[in-house]
């Protein structure tokens, strides 16, 4: 029993020192092209179609976070075959906290991406990939089906080979990319969510649900949604460009 806590802890301290060490940021030529990468999963549809899911993963979870800290209770996560997905709350079914919570899901891919592009920027671009890893663990408590449980299971166990198997210029252009999906990847759902609105598909949507709540109509939070995850992208894309000199 000793050796093998000796041996976790030793494991545990090479994680922890791997997270917190800054690493040089690699060269512009592989930060472009992970951008391009990014895009190009973002714009082909076959491909977009199964990357979805983790942008539908960090919606979910955004709502979930939202609404704890609003003081909501989280009831479940669900994630769908379709790259749909429902999070569970309970409380009062108006006030501010449900908004913010019904808030959070559209915006929530953009500000991870956002926040992941701060990391990059000041040289933590392997502690990223255990935060993200940290985070699709707790996320993990909350699944309630069995897809959503096999999506985030083999979203965390890339990301754990990633972080533990690469060398870190490898690992860095992995982080570079994931964090180019997500400031990308955030904008296409709200178009998409549009465009179902424009053909009458999406009357339960997070917009929708925003209108009853606010009674904004829902083109006004779709157009929020795209200024606040385009903005993301902006202010992100700038970071990765251009990360902070020492």
């Amino acid at each position: 029993m000793d050796d093998f806590l000796a041996k976790t802890g030793d494991v545990l301290g090479q994680i922890w020192t791997a997270a917190t060490t800054p690493v040089p940021p690699p060269d512009q030529t592989v930060v472009l092209a992970a951008g391009l990468v990014a895009l190009a999963v973002v714009a082909v549809s076959p491909v977009w179609r199964v990357a979805r899911h983790v942008v539908t993963i960090a919606h979910e979870g955004a709502h979930a976070v939202v609404a704890m800290l609003t003081g909501r209770r989280l009831d479940g996560i669900r994630l769908h075959s379709d790259t749909s997905g429902l999070t569970v709350t309970a409380g009062r079914p108006r006030g501010f906290g449900m908004i913010l919570t019904a808030f959070a899901g559209y915006v929530g891919p953009g500000l991870v991406g956002l926040g992941a592009a701060w990391m990059l920027r000041v040289g933590y671009a392997v502690g990223l990939l255990w935060l993200l890893v940290v985070l699709l663990a707790l996320l993990l408590l909350k699944i309630r089906n069995w897809f959503g449980l096999w999506s985030v299971l083999v979203s965390g166990a890339a990301l754990v080979a990633v972080s533990w198997l690469l060398e870190p210029p490898a690992q860095s252009a992995v982080a570079y990319t994931v964090t180019w999906f997500l400031l990308l990847g955030s904008v296409r759902p709200v178009l998409e969510l549009q465009a179902q609105r424009a053909r009458g598909r999406a009357r339960t949507s997070d917009a929708d649900q925003l209108g009853r709540l606010t009674g904004v109509p829902g083109i006004v939070w779709v157009g929020v949604f795209l200024v606040v995850t385009l903005g993301c992208l902006v202010l992100g894309a700038t970071w990765i460009v251009e990360p902070a000199t020492p």
